[in-house]
C-alpha cells in the first residue's frame, strides 16, 4: 500500500526538477538569442542559438523597439506518463530586453 504512494510522490518530485530545469534553460534561451539580436546579428542566426540552449518545441518570439530587441521563450513541460499522463502540461516562460549596440 506504501509502495504506490511513494512512487507517486518520486515522480512528482521528478516532474518538478524537471520544471525547474527547463526554467532553467528558457531563461538562458531568451538572453542568449536578446544578446545576439543585440549584437545585430542575422535573425535566423540568433534564433538559431536561442534553440540550441532552448528545450525541444521551445517557441521563441523575437520583437524589436526603438533601440531595444524583447525576446520571449515559452516552453511546454508535460507530467511524466503513467500516474500524472492525465494532467495537462505547464507552460513556462521567460521575457528578456537588451539595448541594441551602436555600430561603429
Amino acid at each position: 500500500m506504501v509502495l504506490p504512494v511513494l512512487v507517486a510522490v518520486v515522480l512528482g518530485l521528478v516532474w518538478l526538477v524537471s520544471l525547474g530545469a527547463t526554467q532553467v534553460r528558457v531563461v538562458d534561451a531568451a538572453r542568449e538569442t536578446a544578446r545576439a539580436m543585440a549584437r545585430d546579428d542575422p535573425p535566423a542566426q540568433a534564433i538559431a542559438l536561442g534553440k540550441q540552449v532552448a528545450p525541444d518545441g521551445a517557441r521563441i518570439d523575437v520583437q524589436r523597439g526603438e533601440g531595444t530587441v524583447r525576446v520571449v521563450v515559452t516552453a511546454e513541460v508535460r507530467g511524466p506518463g503513467g500516474i500524472f499522463g492525465f494532467l495537462p502540461g505547464l507552460s513556462v516562460d521567460s521575457a528578456s530586453v537588451a539595448a541594441t549596440e551602436q555600430q561603429t
